[in-house]
């Protein structure tokens, strides 16, 4: 394990969940970024692949709930992507190369790579890793998938890696991250856990190990009270913000 190495930055900060978004301020777009960044938080986003392998910050599989039209995210090409609007606003999906050129290290960066039991998500790390070679800012990449920290500890060390986990939420990667054969292939730097399922033993015993903790999605004061007790650091939104 390389995690009680992990940057100080990646315990110091409060991620908003998506970026700051809301009352006409999409998730995952540039609007989101620049009010994380103007209220000093760091920002989480997500990360879809296009057809021709750019690495697209958008959360869905499909686009209906953020864009108002049909179809599967991954059919579309990174200039096709960007031709949307997002809920009916100025704002469109930008590729990864964008985004990361438009925050420039301004504020921590949590890159979650999306991905599904048998897509090929290695693609869509190696794209990502290629622009995060370059990056000069504090990043870290993290997934559902144990595929994808695996991925970077093989190819790309230097980067920070974590696995996100859940047992309350349907998404084919359920209860993986209390796997001790998912874990040690993985090779966390951290753990980013359902806030509904800190109370596991398995989270305490990682963070009590020396291993930073981090929890999603953090969106009351209730469940921030949560978070600050058991977590290290909280990715958060709406009301769960401080």
């Amino acid at each position: 394990m390389t995690a009680p190495d992990a940057p100080r930055w990646l315990t110091a900060w409060e991620f908003a969940h998506r970026g700051l978004h809301g009352a006409g301020v999409p998730e995952n777009s540039l609007a989101a970024a620049e009010g994380a960044i103007a209220r000093g938080l760091g920002i989480e986003c997500d990360i879809q692949r296009s057809r021709d392998d750019h690495p697209i910050v958008f959360h869905d599989w499909d686009l209906a709930r953020l864009t108002g039209e049909n179809g599967v995210a991954q059919e579309l090409t990174a200039a096709a992507f960007e031709a949307l609007s997002l809920l009916g606003t100025d704002q469109h999906p930008v590729r990864l190369a964008t985004f990361l050129e438009v925050v420039a290290g301004r504020v921590p960066l949590l890159i979650e790579i999306k991905s599904l039991p048998g897509y090929d998500v290695e693609w869509t790390c190696a794209s990502v890793g290629w622009l995060l070679d370059t990056y000069k800012g504090d990043v870290a990449v993290m997934s559902f998938d144990p595929r994808v920290p695996e991925w970077f500890a093989s190819n790309a060390p230097a980067t920070i890696r974590g696995l996100v986990g859940t047992d309350s939420f349907e998404n084919g990667f359920e209860g993986v991250w209390r796997s001790p054969e998912a874990i040690a292939a993985a090779q966390p730097d951290f753990l980013a856990i359902d806030v509904r399922d800190l109370t596991r033993p398995e989270a305490a015993a990682w963070r009590e190990s020396g291993h930073p903790l981090l929890t999603w999605t953090v969106r009351s004061p209730e469940t921030r009270a949560t978070g600050l007790a058991l977590a290290d650091a909280l990715i958060a939104e709406g009301d769960g913000l401080a």
